[in-house]
């Protein structure tokens, strides 16, 4: 049937003048980790017109599996407060403020938290719920400014949430996120090709977990325990889209995730310290990840 009124125009996120979604179209690539290490790379970043370091926010976007909150160290505090005309109010950990489903939903009376509760919904329940994250938070913060980019966590697949997203908002790019394994290449050219259908820039790639380096050892060599990246540069290459970064295989990555502590924000000197030389390296390419996607959302050619 046609749709009444043409079709449905897109719209901007209130108090957000950027939006970047992260998305890999495969489940278990390290998606969620890359967003959030993303976001808080970007708040490294200058404004170019103000000098100030860019305000970002976080929004998660995955409803049946929230990440967002175990990573920003935000388990079991409890439901976000709303504004006087029903907004929803973001947490805030390490100076940046995120809403994710996993705070929405009732904790255990038992257990005093959330995380082993299920959500169990129909397709018509989840878009609702996604509209609401979309359009009910209030990014502005206590000075009344609102964020110069919004980094949205997305879903695997190519589903409700995705297409949700594509055919509502104003998406300034996305940052596309895969492993070596032709597996997770199959589902990411299915991912990009929903993008392109639905008109959201595909920003770059980010390879993760391409290549392991020895901790410990003097002059260590990269083994590439997934695969050589062969494989994706020859999908970027067809597909045309640029990489940004390729991030080595960290155990301090994981570690930190759980913990709830982003691994950028360490030190240079206490990631290499702890970490090697594969701990620098993944800080400095999430750095250049950060700083070529800034570059291309504000249109600044110079990286």
């Amino acid at each position: 049937m046609p749709r009444r009124g043409g079709p449905i125009e897109k719209r901007s996120i209130v108090n957000v003048e950027k939006v970047v979604a992260v998305a890999s179209g495969k489940g278990g690539v390290g998606k969620s980790t890359v967003a959030i290490n993303l976001a808080f790379a970007l708040a490294l970043q200058k404004n170019e017109k103000t000098n100030a370091p860019l305000r970002v926010g976080i929004l998660d976007l995955d409803i049946f599996g929230p990440s967002i909150p175990t990573l920003m160290g935000l388990i079991g505090v409890g439901e976000p407060a709303l504004t006087k005309t029903g907004s929803i109010l973001p947490l805030t950990n390490h100076g940046i403020p995120c809403m994710s489903m996993g705070f929405l939903i009732p904790s255990n009376l038992t257990t005093g938290d959330n995380t082993d509760t299920p959500i169990v919904w129909r397709g018509l329940m989840v878009q609702k719920a996604v509209q609401q994250l979309l359009f009910d938070v209030d990014w502005s913060s206590q000075d009344g400014q609102g964020l110069d980019v919004l980094v949205i966590d997305m879903p695997p697949g190519t589903g409700d949430v995705p297409l949700t997203l594509g055919q509502l908002v104003k998406v300034d790019g996305s940052v596309i996120v895969s492993t070596p394994q032709d597996v997770a290449l199959s589902d990411v050219r299915k991912g990009i090709a929903m993008l392109r259908k639905v008109s959201v820039p595909i920003t770059g790639f980010v390879l993760n977990q391409a290549f392991y380096l020895c901790p410990t050892c003097s002059s260590p060599t990269p083994r590439y325990l997934f695969g050589k990246p062969d494989n994706f540069r020859n999908v970027a290459e067809r597909l045309e889209v640029p990489i940004l970064g390729e991030l080595p295989l960290v155990e301090g990555v994981s570690t930190s995730g759980d913990g709830g502590y982003p691994f950028v924000l360490g030190s240079v000197g206490a990631v290499k310290e702890a970490h090697g030389a594969a701990g620098a390296t993944w800080r400095d390419e999430m750095l250049q990840v950060a700083k070529r996607v800034s570059s291309d959302l504000w249109n600044n050619t110079s990286l």
